[in-house]
């Protein structure tokens, strides 16, 4: 799914509505009983809805849902805010439709002694502004959000709460922003969406389809894009009857120090659950024991050293090289890191300790191999990059990171995105709150190595890496909860995850 600039929709509002055709008002229409349609399956009509229009199509939206529920027997209450200019277009006629419905109180609000009680039992719905707000809110509509977030009633904001922007909040203040139980967003979701800052702000949010054209959706350019399984589908490689484990390459991992075996492990573990033909795992002498125990599966590679990595094997006979967890960043390591960035290895997914070192020593960054594979958390990106105020900002950076050094950086989060080497952005959405544990970076390196040694391309892999390893979390959290989620629960779900593709 493509994720549009709020100006992009409103391009893609009006070419829908010169080329359908329809009119703004049936469109509106379209809309809002897609609105309705929600809130006759989740709000109980014995509950009083408040709704908040302010003047532009937002507001009409809001007008038309209360006029469509006050015909369900909703009891509804409309605030229309009155900046002295009265309301035009669609919104206006929306209004007149109100008035002579005859079933709804509609109140204008032109100062703070204009607004209601609103009770906590009451149900709020927000259609003040809508996505192309520009600036932070102040006067009379900053006093009314900051009312009804005082209230304590459930509030279903319409497209977007009113008071966030689209794209960036760089400059706004969150407490001028509406904060929504639920978002009904229309046809794609906004940008903003995909920030962690704006998650209590938006409450769960909800995608309407209103029927926007589709010629106009596919011929519009975005760098950022929202990954589904019909596109993933597409990339997985099938295997021939006569395939052996040769056809699937051979994957090295360099991972592990003394004490720190695990990551080893369960990157290991990972890659080969995610079907690689053969894996070498290149190790301290101290991990030897515990890998042959731990996983049969997997070859080993000894380093000279019993404590950490300092040396790697001739390279010749490897698809793909990961590196990373749990490496440490001693001199030795960080010796051999450079060392291995000089010998120009080909696919490589860098993880962890491996982008550490990389941030002590960004002189290194020039030596990246061209579509290497970055997957940095928040802390290992901000040594890299240095820290950012906000997520706009960071994903900026991410973008013109990924583009100056021509690689792929996945910074995980709860949207995990992919940017790539031409500016483009993929946000994940599989993924749960249980996988905020010890080793779930671990596997989604391994996931990756395993892809990347099967010949896929390094967009590809990082793009199923990324999903795959979401799903698997989502299935193991079916079992376990979110609080007993452990890395190890991940991997075991996996088998799972690549099937959930093929239905």
């Amino acid at each position: 799914m493509k994720i549009f600039s709020t100006q992009q929709i409103a391009v893609i509002d009006q070419f829908t509505i010169e080329q359908e055709p329809i009119s703004d008002l049936d469109l509106m229409e379209r809309a809002s009983l897609q609105m309705t349609n929600w809130v006759v399956q989740n709000i109980s009509n014995e509950k009083k809805l408040m709704f908040f229009a302010g003047p532009g199509n937002n507001g009409g939206d809001a007008l038309a849902v209360a006029r469509l529920l006050a015909d369900l027997d909703y009891q509804c209450e409309m605030f229309v805010l009155d900046f002295g200019k009265g309301l035009k277009g669609a919104p206006a006629q929306n209004l007149i439709r109100l008035k002579e419905q005859r079933k709804v109180l509609v109140q204008m609000i032109a100062s703070e002694d204009d607004l209601p009680v609103i009770e906590k039992e009451h149900v709020v719905l927000d259609g003040l502004f809508g996505s192309g707000l520009n600036r932070m809110l102040d006067g009379l509509p900053a006093i009314i959000v900051k009312r009804v977030n005082a209230s304590g009633a459930k509030v279903v904001a319409i497209d977007i709460p009113s008071g966030l922007m689209g794209e960036d909040n760089s400059t706004n203040d969150r407490s001028r922003i509406v904060k929504a139980e639920h978002t009904l967003t229309l046809q794609f979701p906004k940008l903003s969406f995909f920030f962690p800052e704006h998650e209590a702000l938006l409450g769960k949010v909800e995608v309407l389809p209103i029927g926007l054209h589709p010629q106009v959706i596919e011929e519009t350019e975005t760098p950022y894009c929202l990954l589904e399984p019909d596109l993933l589908e597409q990339k997985l490689i099938c295997r021939s009857k006569f395939s052996h484990k040769g056809t699937f390459g051979h994957a090295l991992l360099i991972a592990g120090s003394y004490g720190k075996m695990g990551a080893s492990v369960l990157a290991a573990n990972a890659c080969l659950r995610s079907g690689v033909g053969l894996l070498t795992a290149h190790l301290p002498h101290s991990g030897y024991p515990i890998m042959q125990t731990a996983l049969p599966e997997a070859m080993c590679s000894i380093d000279p050293s019993d404590l950490m990595f300092t040396e790697f094997p001739p390279l010749d006979h490897f698809s793909a090289i990961g590196i990373g967890p749990a490496l440490g960043v001693k001199p030795n390591s960080r010796r051999a890191l450079k060392q291995l960035l000089e010998a120009k290895p080909g696919k490589i997914v860098l993880d962890a300790d491996a982008l550490n070192i990389l941030s002590m020593h960004p002189e290194w960054l020039k030596l990246l191999p061209v579509e290497a594979i970055l997957t940095p958390h928040l802390k290992e990106f901000e040594r890299l990059v240095g820290e950012s105020s906000n997520s706009y900002t960071r994903l900026q950076r991410q973008r013109d990171f990924a583009r100056e050094y021509q690689v792929y950086v996945v910074l995980k989060g709860a949207h995990t995105s992919i940017a790539t080497p031409d500016g483009m952005v993929y946000f994940n959405n599989t993924g749960n709150p249980g996988m905020a544990t010890a080793g779930s970076g671990d596997v989604l390196t391994g996931i990756i190595l395993g892809l990347l040694a099967q010949a896929y391309e390094p967009l590809d892999a990082a793009l199923l890496g990324v999903w795959i390893h979401g799903v698997a979390g989502d299935l193991a959290a079916e079992r376990s909860g979110y609080h007993a989620l452990i890395a190890s629960d991940v991997i075991q779900s996996l088998g799972k995850a690549f099937l959930s593709l093929r239905k």
